[in-house]
């Protein structure tokens, strides 16, 4: 079984609904003994990156999320705002991040007049490495993003892909049992839905 963990803010039916069309039971949880029973772990997130914190703690949340995912190294995915939350600190809101990953995020700072912020609508996305949650994708899959911030890994190797938008950003980070992306594959059709089965399926030693 699958979590789909629940703070408040996310696309949390569509995430389910992508889920249950490549054939995957997701639940939606926030009881932090069903994110214990499950096998996977997906943490997904639209908004503010302060109110986000502020949620996980206050459901008690956090340590839950410890537990699983740096304790017992459940594959866990966080997604847009859940993949900047799983960073040590971001710029919204100046407040510190879980740490999972060794990364901040970041606001878009852009010499391009003509590129707005947020970045929203279709981008390519460039793998830096290989991985099982790329399996079947290419430098030519497009995933859809909305956002102002942007994921600054602190070592390269937690690189998985990388998005041009003024520079290029990193769009996606692995390390070990975590993943992150900026991205929405619940909002991406066929990609999307490749990369969410690849995180279903994944089995790592």
């Amino acid at each position: 079984m699958l979590a789909i963990i629940d703070y408040g803010m996310g696309n949390l039916g569509s995430i389910q609904n992508m889920l249950k069309k490549v054939g995957v039971r997701a639940t939606i949880a926030s009881d932090p003994a069903i994110i214990d029973a499950a096998a996977k772990i997906i943490l997904p997130g639209v908004g503010h990156f302060a109110a986000g914190m502020k949620n996980l703690k206050e459901r008690g949340l956090i340590e839950a999320l410890r537990r699983n995912v740096l304790e017992t190294k459940k594959p866990t995915l966080g997604i847009c705002l859940g993949a900047q939350l799983l960073t040590e600190f971001s710029e919204e809101g100046n407040v510190e991040g879980l740490g999972f990953i060794k990364a901040k995020t970041l606001r878009f700072q852009l010499d391009d007049a003509t590129l707005k912020v947020p970045h929203m609508g279709w981008n390519l996305i460039a793998p830096q490495k290989s991985s099982p949650l790329l399996e079947g994708l290419s430098s030519q899959s497009r995933f859809y993003f909305v956002h102002s911030y942007f994921l600054k890994a602190e070592s390269p190797s937690d690189i998985l892909t990388k998005t041009h938008y003024g520079f290029d950003f990193a769009s996606a980070l692995e390390h070990q049992n975590i993943f992150a992306a900026q991205f929405h594959p619940e909002k991406s059709h066929k990609f999307g839905m490749r990369l969410m089965k690849n995180f279903a399926d994944l089995r790592l030693n």
